[in-house]
């Protein structure tokens, strides 16, 4: 099915973006594993597997309306050196593709793709699950002091 280039190009956008958000993800998951924080390595590798099942759709998405997925682009990576910058630079890009999102279903309404427009909501419930998920925890450190928080994040 042929779609909008316009279209197109915005999901191949989002999917750089997913792409990105995956890198990120990994690196503070494996750093987080080598801290021996294994809680957050799990909660970490968890949101970069979310977000490769969102890689994944937006490139069935691109497919289905006759587009070519853009997969060697990605945008700058913020790599935290801590685990609170590392929750600060998630929080930023989720709330980066929130907006993104939210711009490309309007996109989708102005041009009358609803189905695409009722798929990106899909995925934009999720982010917006990502960054209700980084807030508690930005929301424990706040309550407990991050030395009480990063010794709930090891196994016992």
């Amino acid at each position: 099915m042929k779609s909008d280039p316009k279209i197109i190009d915005k999901l191949n956008y989002l999917l750089a973006g997913e792409l990105t958000a995956i890198n990120q993800y990994i690196v503070h998951a494996e750093m987080c594993e080598d801290w021996g924080y294994e809680k957050l390595h799990e909660h970490f590798e968890k949101r970069a597997i979310s977000e490769m099942k969102h890689a994944e759709r937006l490139i069935g998405r691109i497919l289905f309306l006759d587009g070519r997925p853009k997969v060697d682009t990605l945008n700058k990576i913020y790599i935290g050196q801590d685990v609170p910058e590392m929750l600060k630079n998630d929080h930023e890009a989720e709330a980066n593709t929130i907006k993104d999102y939210n711009d490309a279903i309007v996109l989708a309404a102005e041009v009358k793709d609803h189905a695409t427009r009722d798929f990106l909501q899909e995925i934009l419930n999720d982010e917006d699950k990502h960054i209700d998920d980084i807030e508690g925890l930005q929301d424990q450190i706040d309550q407990m002091s991050l030395q009480v928080f990063l010794s709930t994040q090891t196994e016992e």
